[in-house]
């Protein structure tokens, strides 16, 4: 285990809870490390706050054991768990000069110096700068609670939203998460159901006080489309597991891209003809699975294939209803799809059998 210099720029992360969190906090923190390679000489401490350690053992992070009675009460009063990162990243900055906290489901597309870059007094660095506040009108953090902001004067129809995936921040204005943390506790009960509570009180601390970075170009936050993604990196960490840190597998971090995998537009254009042989409520079903079939030349991009398969079960039940086994073995060998799929008929059924049990 390192320890942090308190005149180095921290990179922090919380990860607790499923193996796909720590998965996922693994290669981020991987690729943070194989892009800093290209800033020479560059120097930054990694910290993560996790209940698990060993998932970190071979990384060099300093590693911060977090027993339940910790993160329980960083929840408090509501038990809302997107608070701990305010309260986390707080206590981070009362021992250094500037930290940069990141969620787990990110990964660098460039050297990690280019995010501390964007920390600055004044300034808070965010993962990307949204629309307006007034844009939607429906969302329930417009309407339980604009006129309490506009009333105070903290926020208005054109205060800008944010993206949390990632929050930097210098020590000398770490006490806007003091106010984050206050807005939290205080709308919570007015807005239960938001799930970005965190971010958007970040949004209105920051309006007209602090100037807006974003880091899109550095990081990817693969919030959408998560299933892709996390079969992605779990398939380079099947084939690194041993040696994380080796030569062979930072190179192959760039080829964990940031693009889902789509066969070439031709093809589609042939899966779609080949399905207009089918029922039309089987088409997109029978589409989908095609795109987790289709032979990609990155190794990364095929172990997708089970998660376009999960999609496209989704999808049918959320449209059909959910399919019993009969039904799904019947779509899969009309003519069409059975000679589509091919070789793959027969692991895709058993995916798609055991995924319904599931």
């Amino acid at each position: 285990m390192q320890h942090p210099n308190s005149a180095h720029p921290q990179l922090v992360y919380l990860a607790f809870g499923p193996a796909t969190y720590h998965q996922e906090a693994c290669f981020s923190i991987i690729s943070a490390l194989a892009h800093l390679r290209s800033t020479p000489g560059a120097t930054m401490d990694i910290q993560v706050y996790t209940d698990n350690t060993e998932p970190y053992r071979d990384l060099p992070v300093t590693v911060h054991l977090l027993d339940e009675a910790t993160r329980t009460a960083w929840n408090q009063p509501h038990g809302y768990h997107f608070r701990s990162k305010h309260v986390l990243l707080r206590q981070v900055l009362t021992q250094h000069p500037m930290a940069v906290l990141i969620d787990t489901d990110t990964f660098f597309r460039a050297s990690p110096m280019q995010l501390f870059d964007r920390v600055a007094p004044g300034s808070l660095l965010c993962n990307a700068i949204g629309g307006r506040y007034g844009e939607n009108q429906k969302c329930l953090l417009y309407k339980n609670l604009l006129h309490i902001l506009e009333e105070r004067g903290l926020a208005d129809r054109e205060m800008p939203l944010v993206n949390s995936g990632v929050i930097g921040l210098t020590a000398q204005d770490a006490s806007i998460l003091d106010r984050s943390i206050a807005l939290m506790d205080e709308f919570h009960p007015l807005a239960r159901e938001a799930y970005t509570l965190e971010e958007f009180c970040l949004a209105v601390v920051a309006y007209r006080t602090l100037e807006l970075n974003a880091c899109t170009d550095v990081i990817h936050h693969y919030w959408s489309r998560k299933a892709q993604f996390r079969a992605k990196i779990q398939a380079w960490l099947r084939k690194h597991a041993d040696a994380p840190l080796s030569e062979a597998a930072l190179a192959d971090v760039a080829r964990v891209n940031d693009q889902l995998p789509r066969p070439p537009a031709l093809q589609r254009l042939g899966y779609k003809a080949l399905t207009l042989t089918l029922p039309a409520k089987q088409r997109q079903f029978a589409r989908e699975l095609l795109n987790g079939c289709y032979p990609y030349e990155n190794e990364f991009d095929r172990a997708c294939a089970s998660a376009w398969w999960d999609k496209a079960l989704e999808n049918f039940a959320q449209r059909q209803g959910v399919p019993d086994p009969e039904q799904l073995r019947q779509c899969l060998r009309q003519p069409a799809l059975r000679l589509a799929l091919g070789k793959r008929l027969q692991e895709v059924e058993d995916h798609l059998l055991q995924k319904r049990q599931a």
